[in-house]
């Protein structure tokens, strides 16, 4: 959950809320600092087998026992295509490529805070699939059949998904 500073991070006095354009934001009167409340950037990849496609069933909250694209956040000083074939390996065993950038997408609805997903399509390169890391379990699903996706931003990436696959017949 995005949280406002209640004094300023860098001389430590009371914040006060400011129209900033718009936008309500926490200001120091002192010295300006300006809170910005940014979504966390998270990273994953679209693996396809056909009209297939992986997904990982959420072991945690926020929608514990839903299923997702396999992806997470990415760490600090961490290259965003690091991460994208990191967490596919941690929550699936199987290691992967990229081949392309297939969306970016805002999330607005993981109770934790917003977050900006960077999506990649790729392809598996080696591994075992296992359920693995915070996965209950995982697997390869046809895109005209797949179980409840946790998250909007993930739903309107299969619903595309599904749209092509209905269109190829």
């Amino acid at each position: 959950m995005e949280k406002e500073f209640t004094y300023c991070p860098k001389c430590g006095i009371a914040l006060a809320p400011r129209n900033d354009e718009g936008r309500r934001r926490m200001v120091c009167p002192a010295c300006g600092f300006v809170q910005y409340i940014n979504p966390a950037p998270a990273a994953g990849i679209l693996v396809r087998e056909g009209d297939s496609v992986l997904l990982v069933q959420r072991r945690f909250e926020p929608y514990r026992g839903l299923w997702v694209v396999p992806s997470g956040f990415i760490e600090y000083g961490e290259d965003v295509r690091d991460t994208a074939v990191r967490e596919v390996r941690e929550e699936t065993g199987l290691a992967v490529e990229i081949d392309s950038l297939h969306a970016v997408e805002s999330c607005r609805d993981d109770p934790r805070g917003n977050t900006v997903l960077v999506l990649y399509s790729g392809h598996v390169v080696g591994g075992e699939l296992r359920a693995g890391d915070d996965a209950i379990d995982v697997g390869f699903f046809p895109l005209l059949d797949v179980p409840g996706i946790a998250f909007a931003c993930q739903r309107r990436i299969l619903r595309a998904l599904q749209c092509e696959a209905r269109d190829r017949g």
